[in-house]
């Protein structure tokens, strides 16, 4: 297949990670595992820790709640090749990112933070030589978040999504657990 830039989107609980894992371990023997996720209270270190637990032993994990791409290129540098990369999720890193801006967050400055990130990541990529597969929610088709943080979350998120879609070699679209192929 060669060098090949997947992002897998969907909703919560549509079972991107599974989907992706699975890809993951398709299409290689030696992979790095990118977990964005911090553990800000008990239920989040539960999930956390589960996933830990499922994951194959032979596979590196990188814990980076931001700055991805710098974290992913000094893990490859010191730790050797992989066949792929997995980044689970970029949800969880617009989170982390938007979250460490000043207050009162204002979407041209989240989006320009999210962006910056992505851009990192984009160039961690061209560098490397692994396949990728990056996790997103696909947050756009629900209600419209009731307080402003959300509503720029989402406006944050729903850009980042398109930035990478744009670039992908593959889009997947997870519905209840089925992939649909967008691109």
């Amino acid at each position: 297949m060669g060098k090949h830039l997947t992002l897998i989107l969907g909703g919560a609980r549509s079972g991107k990670s599974s989907y992706a894992e699975q890809l993951a371990a398709q299409r290689g023997q030696r992979i790095a595992y990118v977990a964005t996720a911090q553990a800000w209270d008990d239920e989040m270190a539960h999930r956390i820790e589960n996933h830990r637990r499922q994951r194959p032993a032979t596979w590196e994990t990188i814990e980076a709640p931001s700055q991805v791409g710098a974290a992913i290129a000094a893990a490859e540098a010191s730790a050797g090749d992989w066949d792929v990369v997995l980044i689970d999720c970029l949800t969880l890193l617009a989170s982390n990112v938007i979250l460490a801006l000043p207050e009162p967050v204002e979407t041209p400055a989240a989006e320009a933070a999210l962006r910056a990130e992505v851009d990192a990541l984009l160039d961690a990529y061209q560098a490397s030589k692994a396949s990728w597969i990056l996790v997103s929610n696909e947050v756009g088709l629900g209600i419209v978040p009731a307080y402003p943080l959300g509503r720029v979350y989402r406006d944050a998120l729903g850009r980042a999504n398109q930035q990478l879609a744009a670039v992908a070699d593959e889009v997947l679209f997870m519905v209840a657990g089925l992939p649909m192929r967008v691109k």
